[in-house]
């Protein structure tokens, strides 16, 4: 491993009186982690599971729900499974999955676009599918979605579905347009972004279950300790550039993890001054393809994850 670190911009000067400003921090990384710390209970979906569901779906193989010659635009869906109060990460937590194809249409004889996928080691998951055709329900269009069952392990199904930001069908939607109550969909919306011909988007699973320990009393990222800024290029091939920053001075612990929750490398380990840091890493012999996430951890408390490809 090539590890090599070099402050690009320390702490820009004192701590703003009475108001904890971190001079560094631009408005749109407060408006990121504001994004990411929130810790909200996964809601219901007024449709529930709807009509379509197939009993016993596959687990699936290399996290691809959609086949390669699937018709469609390619989407990754990832995130991580918490508990309640997001101080707990679960693993083994199972994610069965179903949505329509291109054409809107379901199939209902067999499980193309049906298939399970469970939380790794560390509570992450991720999928490879194709982005969900919309279909009439009634006179309306049922905006783009996907069905979800969550089983922690040991707990009750939560079912529900996830929609997508700019979907013109929503506000028209009986379930995807409730913005309250038990059916409130507002933190099922999320948004996508296009990388490399296919569409990525976050999504952090908050169900009742029992975990591994992220922090006692606290949400998983704290805009107060520190973020990641940026990994690039992503998709990377031999060498990855990863931007943080640390807020107070602390013990740092920043850490590549494959998709089967296990640690592939630290990137950085050791006491840090409150700074902005920027370091080139790479892999100690081969690595293989595939998507990895890369944490950061401050105090023991790990604050922030991004999800990363190796080509």
């Amino acid at each position: 491993m090539e590890n090599k670190r070099r402050a690009f911009l320390k702490k820009a000067g004192a701590i703003t009186a009475g108001l904890g400003v971190l001079p560094f921090i631009s408005l749109d990384a407060f408006s990121k982690e504001k994004e990411i710390q929130s810790c909200s209970p996964c809601t219901l979906d007024y449709y529930g599971e709807g009509p379509f569901y197939t009993q016993n779906p596959p687990l699936l193989s290399n996290d691809q729900l959609a086949k390669s010659s699937e018709a469609g635009e390619r989407m990754i869906i990832s995130g991580r499974v918490t508990n309640l109060d997001c101080t707990e990460f679960i693993a083994d937590a199972v994610i069965d999955i179903w949505h329509a194809d291109d054409s809107g249409a379901y199939d209902n004889s067999g499980y193309n676009l049906r298939g399970k996928v469970k939380s790794n080691s560390q509570g992450y998951y991720l999928f490879e599918t194709i982005k969900p055709g919309k279909y009439l329900n009634g006179s309306k269009f049922r905006p783009s979605h996907i069905h979800f069952k969550i089983t922690a392990p040991g707990k009750s199904v939560l079912t529900t579905q996830l929609y997508f930001d700019g979907d013109s069908s929503i506000p028209n939607d009986a379930a995807a347009s409730i913005k309250s109550g038990t059916y409130d969909a507002s933190d099922r919306i999320i948004s996508l972004t296009k990388k490399n011909s296919k569409w990525e988007g976050t999504w952090d699973i908050v169900v009742a279950g029992d975990g591994e320990t992220i922090d006692v009393g606290t949400s998983i990222s704290h805009i107060d300790k520190g973020m990641i800024y940026s990994l690039f290029p992503n998709p990377f091939k031999k060498e990855l550039t990863v931007k943080f920053g640390i807020f107070k001075p602390s013990n740092v612990t920043l850490a590549m993890y494959d998709i089967t929750g296990k640690r592939v490398d630290y990137l950085e380990k050791g006491q840090l001054e409150a700074g902005k840091y920027e370091l080139n890493w790479k892999p100690k012999g081969s690595l293989n393809t595939g998507h990895y996430f890369v944490a950061l951890t401050i105090n023991d408390l790990q604050v922030q994850y991004l999800k990363v490809l190796k080509v």
